[in-house]
């Protein structure tokens, strides 16, 4: 077959009561709902964290672990989960992530210190299993050729999340305190837990019990830890002294070594062979690129729309919000779009459609940003391209992969974004911290230096310029992609 050609896939339906419609509809809802709890949390967390710092009398780089923890263990546990789902039923394992998610929100209210509060995240990482493992149940109910819509309408509630959590969040931690903004997902999270467990049912098919990769999944926590490590101490301890080193590079042998380790393993926790499959292996390096490019978007923006008039648009953190979330309605609209066109023209042409919507996008913002309206119509051009590329690479895994490893490799797709997710921040931020200017303020009707320094146009060009590049490459490793449609037969069973 030719790396241009379509295959066409052919899929029986014969009603079972097992993939009812109502069912599907009602796991999909559910599934939903669960995905749309945990963005809407993680999101509003981001402006308590300030405040967070304060009350605790800690520093920059120890709140930064507040989100750091999530993203450390939830990358791991995504891949390792997926592996349990896959092997003891992926309602268990979806039950049990969302246990874990529960108790880490129910404690972190409560958190005496910094360093509690970190561990309860740290267990809230464990629940961010959740999103892979739904996406593969959706693998379980739908239709294979109904997966992508389905698929899509989940990803569409990430923004969502985020346009709540944005909002809401930023009322709550102001107005009654950070404490509650864990608080009020907490009864959420049991709510959707009960549901959950009366609508999900049980896996038909799950593969033979095998030993867990666990020394596998350590390695791959300490690589990632330790180049997590790195990053978030970079732009303050400095990237090439001896400190950073011992995080560097050890993190760096871990990392690389795990992928040797687990190719010599019966066992392992990634197939490696999964990565020769030519859609795998894309959707993966399309996920952490663009991963990478949205997280660090989202960054960029967050500081603009607060920094001072001169630097920013010198809005509060309320107006930041209110400002970013309604751009969102993007992605809410064009998740299940995207879903329908990736089944009727194949992941192919819409990955390369949405590669330059997002190049579109990330150009409008070097151009047009002087006002809050222009930076919610720019956002909404490049999230409506990000929600393009989202959709099809999990379409693209939830097909190529086989059935008994889709869960697994949702999971190491999710943990590469992630990484991407981590990446792309720091860059920003060397970059914001790199090109300075003094801010001058008016006195007695001079400009005097006020000694307080921000990250100018030029650093916020480069930074819209470098995710424009990213997303050209997107589109250069979207073209290898192997193309796929869909046509369904139907038969009736007597």
């Amino acid at each position: 077959m030719s790396q241009d050609s379509t295959t066409t896939l052919t899929f029986v339906d014969a009603t079972k009561k097992e993939t009812r419609p109502n069912h599907a509809l009602r796991t999909l809802l559910i599934l939903t709902g669960v995905a749309l709890l945990v963005n809407y949390v993680e999101t509003m967390v981001i402006p308590g964290i300030p405040k967070i710092q304060h009350d605790f009398g800690t520093t920059e780089t120890i709140a930064a672990w507040i989100t750091s923890a999530f993203l450390i263990v939830g990358s791991v546990v995504s891949p390792l989960f997926g592996k349990l789902g896959d092997v003891y039923g992926k309602k268990r394992m979806f039950m049990v992530s969302l246990a874990f998610y529960i108790v880490g929100v129910g404690v972190a209210g409560f958190s005496p210190s910094i360093y509690f509060l970190i561990g309860a995240r740290a267990l809230q990482g464990i629940g961010f299993a959740i999103i892979p493992l739904g996406l593969a149940i959706i693998t379980d109910v739908f239709p294979r050729e109904r997966v992508a819509t389905a698929q899509g309408v989940i990803s569409g509630t990430f923004a969502i999340g985020a346009a709540l959590g944005l909002v809401v969040g930023s009322y709550i931690v102001q107005y009654f305190g950070w404490q509650w903004a864990f608080h009020s997902a907490l009864a959420l999270s049991v709510l959707l837990f009960v549901i959950s467990g009366i609508i999900l049912r049980k896996d038909t098919k799950k593969t033979v019990a095998a030993p867990i990769d666990y020394a596998g999944a350590g390695i791959l926590m300490g690589g990632i830890t330790l180049l997590l490590l790195y990053a978030t101490e970079g732009p303050s301890l400095g990237w090439l002294n001896a400190e950073q080193m011992a995080f560097l590079i050890p993190g760096a042998a871990l990392f690389i070594g795990f992928f040797f380790f687990e190719n010599s393993r019966k066992n392992p926790l990634i197939s490696i062979p999964l990565l020769r499959i030519r859609n795998v292996l894309v959707a993966n390096i399309v996920g952490l690129i663009s991963g990478a490019t949205m997280f660090s978007l989202f960054l960029a923006l967050t500081y603009y729309s607060q920094y001072p008039s001169g630097f920013g648009l010198g809005l509060s953190i309320i107006q930041a919000g209110t400002t970013l979330a309604p751009s969102t309605i993007g992605m809410i609209v064009a998740g299940p779009l995207v879903g329908r066109l990736t089944q009727r023209s194949g992941p192919k042409p819409v990955l390369i459609v949405g590669s330059l919507v997002s190049v579109a996008g990330l150009n409008l913002f070097i151009f047009n940003r002087a006002t809050p309206l222009d930076l919610s119509l720019d956002l909404v051009v490049s999230l409506v391209g990000m929600v393009s590329i989202i959709v099809p690479i999990v379409n693209m895994l939830a097909i190529s992969l086989p059935k008994d490893s889709i869960a697994v490799g949702l999971g190491m797709n999710t943990m590469l974004r992630n990484l991407g997710g981590a990446i792309g921040p720091v860059v920003a931020t060397v970059i914001l911290s790199t090109y300075t200017s003094q801010l001058y303020v008016s006195f007695q009707g001079h400009l005097v230096a006020s000694g307080k320094y921000f990250g100018n146009a030029t650093a916020f060009n480069y930074i819209f310029t470098i995710g424009a590049a990213l997303m050209l490459l997107c589109m250069a490793i979207s073209l290898a992609t192997r193309n796929y449609t869909f046509k369904k037969e139907i038969t009736i069973e007597d």
